[in-house]
């Protein structure tokens, strides 16, 4: 059975997965970037850590065929599927109010940090860690001085990416309302989750 969520513009949404069950994050109208937080839902405390799977996959950046795993090394989605350029980041935090001031946004500006509180604690969850998020469709080079390259997303409306969860899982997705770089354009859209399960 396969239920669709959107996603709108600089808001985020949380599912449940069960192990064995597929997601889709759709970039519905191009140029948009999603943060993807994934917990253990039996406990929280455990999460998707982009610092460990890219020791344990020793790649800076995401690949088909490998695994994201959590702060205790366990796998907990499989990356399965890319239809986008292959453009995804493992290296920088999500969005938060403090990051938006630095930058000179006004108060109460979105952040990746509020909607992943928000949807996580529509579910019963209300103290969750925030982690350094999968950044989907994210372009972030290294540069050759070292410093990091904030390029504008190239995915294409509709492109996707396909999760497969290796355990019971609470998957947050943002689409990251970031207006002030240029990693969504400049214009951030809304996103669409696709959950496939198998029951």
């Amino acid at each position: 059975m396969t239920t669709r969520i959107d996603v709108p513009a600089r808001e985020g949404r949380a599912i449940a997965l069960s192990t064995g069950d597929a997601a889709r994050v759709i970039d519905t109208e191009g140029g948009q970037v999603a943060d993807v937080f994934a917990f253990v839902a039996e406990d929280p405390r455990e999460y998707a850590r982009a610092g460990h799977t890219r020791v344990g996959v020793a790649r800076l950046f995401p690949w088909v065929g490998e695994s994201f795993v959590t702060n205790r090394r366990r796998p907990i989605l499989a990356f399965e599927e890319d239809t986008s350029p292959g453009f995804h980041d493992l290296l920088c935090a999500a969005c938060d109010p403090t990051r938006y001031e630095l930058l000179g946004a006004g108060p109460g500006h979105a952040s990746c940090q509020d909607n992943l509180l928000r949807a996580t604690a529509r579910l019963g969850f209300d103290d969750v860690e925030v982690p350094q998020p999968i950044n989907v469709f994210m372009r972030t080079p290294p540069q050759p001085d070292g410093t990091i390259a904030f390029l504008p997303a190239l995915s294409r409306p509709g492109d996707h990416v396909t999760f497969r969860a290796a355990l019971d899982v609470i998957l947050v997705v943002s689409a990251c309302p970031m207006d002030l770089n240029p990693v969504n354009n400049e214009n951030p859209t809304g996103l669409a989750i696709e959950l496939d399960t198998i029951a």
